[in-house]
């Protein structure tokens, strides 16, 4: 295979017709996740494919029968080069079919948009990779540090069959890799004065999923009752939901906010974040999910019959936090809970932070500028979170850089999630020349 270094031959035509065809294909592929009854085989097997046709050997791993990952390595020039970990998941959020515009699974094409549940989240991401490496094998690419390619189960539950069955079990498949990009970032954001923002992640907040429990004394209805679980219960959904959680930033916000005011002219006052997130209208909506822990309440359950007070009730909360700020998250639920209810962890995982000085970094930035001269590079903290999380605990520093160039009025953020999920075509075919240029030189 011939080796070409710098910025190389320009990506391919076929790999622009394969992105698209490869996003609609894989959504056809119904993965949607619930928790637990999820069967990514078939996607799974689908990237296999394609990898194989392309002379790349895919390794297909499960923790549980059906909820298969993909894992692959492509050899870089420089042998002592840190390799890089690409991933992506296979599976998705449900999707009602009759709430959409066309069925969810469709993969439909029309008027140059790519319709169906996982468009951005995250099969427009799984084609890119797998269009740029193929494209890479018929022009005899290679790029400079050894690639690392993982499609993975379950990111949209716990990730226990996904990335941290990789992670804890087959680490061997990542040696040597120090940084990673997946999904959520370098998308389009248009600010609605004619700016147009493009964030990569550079860290994200923690998941804390809690479930807390009010025991009490159970009886009649109609009788005086000073132990009422339900009673506890809604007292501590009620300190939590209105909880106003203290400002806390961290290096990649204070970098966003200081980076985001430099192209309004803005100074930056740290000492008035709120105020400054006001002066920058549209473009805060990047940061304000960020600037502090939270804790939403989305779940209740009590009771089985009106005229009987449980003995116990129990609710769900959506619990998040910045990094270095988990202890003050743990102490604040403890304090808000209160003596009469019981919390934990349904699920945990840590926040991260990634440096925006870094090489990788840097060179993500120059890839978007080449192709979007107009637009504004920024940092920003994810508000949820990603396999990266799981990955981290290789060592593993995890950036949010799947490059889609949107047009204005187009709700990327929105869609994650929602209903009538699509994507352009042609963010799909700046998406592969972004991710073509920055993996050959990253």
């Amino acid at each position: 295979m011939a080796e070409h270094t710098g910025t190389g031959p320009d990506t391919g035509e076929q790999a622009l017709d394969e992105v698209v065809r490869f996003t609609s294909e894989l959504i056809r592929i119904d993965t949607t996740n619930r928790g637990g009854d999820c069967r990514e085989r078939p996607a799974a097997e689908y990237a296999a494919a394609r990898l194989a046709e392309a002379g790349i050997e895919p390794t297909l791993l499960e923790r549980t029968p059906g909820r298969t990952n993909v894992v692959a390595r492509i050899e870089g020039t420089d042998p002592s080069a840190d390799a890089l970990l690409v991933h992506g998941h296979l599976d998705v959020v449900p999707a009602e079919a009759a709430d959409w515009s066309v069925h969810p699974f469709s993969g439909e094409i029309r008027d140059g948009v790519v319709w169906g549940r996982g468009a951005v989240d995250m099969k427009n991401m799984d084609a890119m990779i797998l269009a740029v490496v193929r494209d890479w094998a018929r022009r005899g690419v290679r790029p400079r540090r050894d690639v690392v390619l993982a499609f993975t189960a379950d990111e949209e539950a716990s990730a226990e069959d996904g990335s941290g069955f990789l992670a804890d079990r087959h680490a061997a498949l990542f040696e040597g890799c120090t940084e990673g990009v997946s999904e959520s970032g370098a998308f389009t954001f248009h600010d609605g004065s004619g700016r147009q923002f493009y964030p990569i992640a550079a860290g994200e907040r923690g998941t804390g999923w809690l479930k807390l429990t009010a025991r009490g004394r159970a009886g009649h209805g109609s009788k005086v009752n000073r132990e009422n679980a339900v009673t506890r219960l809604a007292a501590a959904i009620t300190r939590i939901g209105d909880h106003a959680w203290p400002l806390r930033l961290t290096p990649t916000v204070r970098a966003a906010l200081t980076e985001i005011a430099a192209v309004y002219g803005i100074e930056t006052d740290l000492s008035d974040v709120d105020a400054l997130l006001d002066k920058l209208g549209e473009a805060g909506k990047l940061v304000e999910s960020t600037v502090r822990n939270s804790s939403n309440p989305t779940m209740l359950e009590a009771g089985y019959k009106v005229n009987v007070i449980p003995g116990e009730a129990v609710a769900h909360v959506d619990g998040r936090f910045l990094y270095g700020a988990e202890d003050e998250f743990r102490s604040t639920m403890d304090r808000l809970t209160g003596p009469d209810v019981d919390w934990e962890f349904v699920h945990r995982e840590v926040a991260l932070q990634a440096p925006v000085d870094a090489p990788t970094y840097v060179r993500m930035r120059a890839a978007v500028e080449e192709f979007a001269p107009e637009g504004h590079v920024v940092p920003y903290c994810m508000s949820g979170g990603t396999d990266a999380k799981q990955f981290s605990r290789l060592g593993i520093t995890g950036y949010g850089f799947a490059p889609l160039k949107l047009p204005e009025g187009f709700d990327y953020q929105a869609l994650f999630h929602g209903v009538d999920e699509r994507v352009p075509v042609e963010a799909l075919h700046f998406g592969v020349r972004v991710l073509d240029r920055f993996l050959r030189t990253a």
